[in-house]
This record gives structure tokens, C-alpha cells and sequence, in this order.
């Protein structure tokens, strides 16, 4: 039922909440990041052109793909958000964020589950994240079309 529905929804977002109150570091990455992640047809081309077997499937992945979120976002390309963490892992130097107070909304129907960010400022709410709000696309593509040429 819808109701079941709400009520487990209700119970995931609360135990995200949670996860904000734990007091443990957080590094949270939004979609307006991932977002910036976009591969395009150079480079993609320039993945392929690596020559090796390994960049070539990755490109072949990256092309099936990316025609789903060219359609849905109207870009040249799609968002790569799981590499992300890995590059954050890796280069933290190429991001940039502040830290900053994060809730998950859990009372309200119309925004059950809205992560709310105070980037601005704006409550005396103590910090519990460190919000990604950049990153340098060039370096990011680097680091992967450089990791794939090592690659058989």
C-alpha cells in the first residue's frame, strides 16, 4: 500500500538523519557536483584513442550510456558519479567545499527526504559535513584517462 510505502520511506530517510547526528566526518557529494563530471564526446574520444583494450570498453560503456543521460539532461554526455568518490579518494586536491550543517528532512509529506544544506551560513546550526561544492572537470578526466593508460 501507498501508506507501507511512506512509512518505510519515512524510516530510511530517518536513519539518514541519523547518520548526520553520529558525529563522525562526513564527506557528502552532491548531484550538483557529479554533475560537472560529464563526459563529452572528445572526451570519451580521448579514452578511446588510449588504444588498449581496457579504454576501448570503457568507452564502449561510457557512449551506450551517456545517450540515456544526453537525452534526459540535453548535454553533450553524462555524469559519472560513482568515479567521484574514487578521484575524491585519490586527488581531494581537485575538489573543492566547505563544511557546513546537513539535515534530512523527515516530518514534512511534501519534502520527506530533502537534504537540506546551510552552504550560506544562515542558522547557528554546528557543522556535521564537509559539502563538496566543485571540481575540476579537466583534472578529473585526467586522472582517469591517465589510470586507464596503465591499463592493459
Amino acid at each position: 500500500s501507498t501508506q507501507s510505502r511512506s512509512s518505510a520511506a519515512s524510516d530510511v530517510y530517518k536513519r539518514q538523519a541519523e547518520m548526520f547526528t553520529a558525529g563522525i566526518p562526513i564527506t557528502m557529494m552532491p548531484l550538483d557536483v557529479t554533475h560537472k563530471a560529464m563526459t563529452t564526446a572528445a572526451r570519451t574520444a580521448a579514452i578511446r584513442a588510449i588504444g588498449s583494450k581496457t579504454a576501448v570498453a570503457v568507452a564502449d560503456m561510457l557512449e551506450f550510456y551517456e545517450r540515456f543521460d544526453e537525452e534526459k539532461y540535453g548535454s553533450d554526455g553524462g555524469p559519472l558519479h560513482d568515479p567521484c568518490t574514487i578521484a575524491w579518494m585519490l586527488q581531494p586536491e581537485m575538489f573543492s567545499g566547505r563544511h557546513c550543517n546537513v539535515e534530512i528532512e523527515t516530518e514534512s509529506d511534501l519534502t520527506m527526504g530533502m537534504t537540506v544544506i546551510d552552504w550560506w551560513q544562515v542558522t547557528d546550526r554546528p557543522h556535521n559535513a564537509f559539502v563538496v561544492g566543485d571540481l575540476d572537470a579537466d583534472a578529473f578526466f585526467r586522472l582517469i584517462t591517465d589510470r586507464l593508460a596503465k591499463l592493459p
